[in-house]
């Protein structure tokens, strides 16, 4: 009988067996959602192509989790967890949020599976914050408690995003326009970058020419663009501004990691960036901050690997 694990997230879905005894994942595959009606339809292609029988299925899915009735935040997939069950011939079901399995893969990143960017060293089994900008923007927090890593869950993304220089202001200010609230996720997101880049053509008064992320961050990394390129400045500062804000919430001396699928892509420019500096400018706390660790995840699927801890412990406490 098989474990297996997934990863769901606005735009892709990535799958893989779970070795439940070492962790190991193995018959990785990964699928664009857009392929698909539904969760179910995607499950059951990449069930069909297994030489075993799944049994154990662990879901890490981009939306609140709390009910049995589960509703994709950005995307149009909704599903009843114990019909899935059912549907699937399932002994046993976990649908956690994505970020409760992204947080749950950091204590077990190795030193080439993470870069980090400015402060000192992780204090041993303190409280750690992770979140990431992707299709939307997922946050999380781990402590150790019991002898186990422990994810809290909450839908940080949505917090209201804050200006901390005049330009962001000015950017603020044209987003109110147009979505009334504005949330951390309407900068810190594939099209919130999109939102960063037009705004900022607004502003110049210049006519924004890219309506997709992928092409304004080609844009900016290539040089083709300066206002595509200042946009991706601005993404880093409000990053910085976020983390550091994650980073006092909850006094996350053990550090603060990113993840997603945006970062990674232009990771020497993030590096070199007003990232750490923003993280930092908290006033009074400016020293205390200075101390924390920032790192950019590298592992290709850290969702995967989180979610296979996560069914590991489950089915290590019901033997």
């Amino acid at each position: 009988m098989l474990s297996v694990v997934a990863d769901v997230g606005g735009t892709n879905i990535r799958l893989a067996v779970c070795d439940v005894e070492t962790g190991g994942l193995s018959k990785l595959n990964e699928f664009a959602c857009a392929e698909f009606t539904t969760l179910e339809a995607a499950l059951v292609q990449y069930f069909a192509v297994l030489q075993e029988e799944v049994k154990h299925l662990c879901i890490g899915i981009a939306c609140p989790v709390e009910s049995d009735h589960v509703v994709m935040t950005n995307l149009s997939w909704d599903f009843s967890k114990q019909a899935l069950k059912d549907k699937l011939k399932l002994e046993s079901l976990y649908v956690i949020n994505d970020y409760t399995a992204i947080s749950l893969a950091v204590p077990f990143l190795s030193s080439v599976e993470k870069i980090q960017v400015g402060g000192g060293e992780c204090k041993t089994d303190a409280v750690t914050a992770v979140f990431g900008p992707g299709t939307g923007l997922g946050v999380s927090h781990i402590v150790k408690a019991a002898g186990k890593w422990v994810s809290l869950e909450g839908e940080g993304g949505h917090v209201s995003f804050t200006a901390n220089t005049r330009e962001q202001a000015d950017i603020l200010f044209l987003l109110q326009a147009q979505f009334g609230h504005v949330s951390a996720e309407r900068i810190l997101s594939g099209q919130g970058l999109v939102n960063l880049y037009q705004s900022l053509c607004t502003l110049s008064k210049r006519e924004a020419k890219f309506d997709q992320p992928k092409d304004v961050s080609k844009a900016a990394l290539d040089g083709s663009c300066d206002i595509a390129r200042r946009s991706l400045d601005v993404f880093c500062q409000v990053m910085g501004s976020f983390a550091g804000n994650l980073a006092l919430n909850l006094a996350c001396t053990g550090g603060v990691y990113i993840a997603g699928g945006i970062v990674p892509r232009f990771a020497d420019l993030f590096q070199s960036s007003e990232f750490r500096g923003f993280f930092e400018e908290k006033g009074r706390f400016k020293a205390y901050l200075s101390s924390i660790p920032t790192f950019l995840i590298t592992h290709d699927n850290p969702g995967l690997l989180g979610a296979s801890v996560y069914l590991r412990q489950e089915l290590e406490s019901i033997k």
